[in-house]
């Protein structure tokens, strides 16, 4: 498991084995290529949005110039509140345009 730092969440966030394995099986063209994409979306992400399938879902998402010719990082964290808080990552992929999710933080 690897910890990431996210000062959104004022938090670590978790990537456990498992969840890598399937980012790296779903979506080859982020890992392992644009590993640092991963850390740098969560420490400064441009826009954070809520998911709206998944109310305890988080995607952070930030533009990278230098992957695939222009495109966004998405890293999906979900949050567990209960006795012991908990962050970890259940996906992360690369897109042209983000989609779902109501705007919950934005770079301006």
């Amino acid at each position: 498991m690897e910890l990431f730092s996210c000062p959104y969440l004022k938090a670590e966030v978790e990537l456990t084995l498992e969840r890598e394995q399937h980012i790296a099986e779903r979506h080859p063209d982020l890992l392992p290529e644009h590993r640092q994409r991963i850390t740098d979306t969560l420490v400064e992400p441009d826009q954070v949005r809520r998911s709206r399938r998944f109310s305890e879902a988080r995607l952070f998402s930030r533009w990278f110039d230098s992957v695939r010719g222009g495109k966004f990082v998405v890293v999906v964290v979900v949050s567990d509140a209960g006795p012991t808080e908990r962050h970890w990552i259940i996906t992360a992929y690369i897109t042209r345009k983000l989609g779902e999710g109501v705007v919950e933080w934005k770079r301006v």
